[in-house]
């Protein structure tokens, strides 16, 4: 509410003028604002009207859009630098992709720069084409390859792993890897778990037969080998290190990978992705640490 001036009065213990504004008989002093509170006042008055000045303050909706505005003295955006700062990244990257293009993987993974770019190029690739399977980490799940660890189906060189990608598992490509175990559901329940026991021990402390082992070496030696070990001409999996893709770890899971055997199928990516882009994703996943 505004005061009367004859409501105003000299404060008897500052000796300062009032407002005339009464709170339960508390009078507000009527003291000047600070010279130096004044003089910021008035700077940043200024710093306002020179950055309007200077850079873009008022936004329009013609030529861009969205994106018009005033563009000050400088005639700067944020559009105009955002711009600039992707064409500088795209020069960039064309300069190392031509020269990764011209480079064999064995001379990339020699180049330090040039193995940075192939990394951070396959990390992308992968996280859009691969982690739906392989997941965001490359450790797999049931049915799907953890690619960090060391067990490879058709080996893990920087060569296989470029091989296996572009032409992919168990697809139409005239070139795509493939292996097939038979089925051995016809055989007794008693061997299959004998064959099952023994090849438990190849990994492990673990019981097994005369007759398993025997049974191992007519039926499964030629494509395992005598210790398990597998062969990646083949695509035969290692049966020595306990990493089981599709069943689990015991004598029931291995029992029904023999009677029932699952096979996994990968697409293949040529055609789907340029060659550099295999190759980027070839270079990462074997630097993930389980490339031999």
């Amino acid at each position: 509410m505004i005061q009367d001036d004859k409501d105003k009065h000299i404060d008897e213990y500052s000796g300062i003028e009032t407002t005339g504004h009464e709170w339960d008989g508390i009078r507000e002093l009527n003291n000047p604002s600070p010279r130096w509170w004044v003089w910021v006042f008035i700077v940043t008055i200024v710093w306002a009207i020179g950055y309007w000045y200077v850079y873009p303050a008022w936004p329009t909706f013609s030529g861009d859009g969205f994106r018009g505005g005033t563009q000050g003295s400088i005639n700067w955006t944020q559009y105009k630098q955002l711009t600039e700062s992707q064409n500088e990244i795209i020069s960039r990257r064309a300069e190392n992709l031509e020269q990764f293009q011209k480079n064999s993987i064995e001379d990339v993974m020699k180049h330090p720069q040039l193995f940075a770019f192939a990394v951070a190029g396959g990390k992308s690739a992968f996280k859009e084409n691969c982690a739906g399977c392989h997941g965001s980490g490359a450790a797999g799940a049931r049915g799907y390859p953890n690619l960090n660890d060391d067990d490879w189906l058709w080996g893990g060189s920087i060569e296989n792993i470029y091989l296996t990608i572009k032409h992919g598992i168990r697809t139409d490509n005239p070139k795509t890897r493939a292996s097939s175990m038979p089925s051995f559901k016809g055989m007794q329940e008693d061997d299959l778990k004998q064959i099952a026991a023994y090849v438990m021990s190849l990994s492990k402390s673990w019981h097994y037969t005369a007759e398993g082992k025997t049974k191992y070496e007519q039926m499964c030696l030629f494509c395992h080998g005598k210790n398990g070990v597998g062969n990646p001409s083949l695509g035969a999996a290692n049966i020595s290190d306990s990493i089981w893709l599709h069943v689990e770890d015991s004598n029931p899971g291995i029992v029904s990978q023999i009677e029932n055997p699952k096979h996994g199928v990968m697409p293949a990516w040529e055609g789907r992705l340029d060659d550099a882009t295999i190759k980027q994703l070839a270079i990462y996943v074997h630097s993930l640490g389980g490339g031999e």
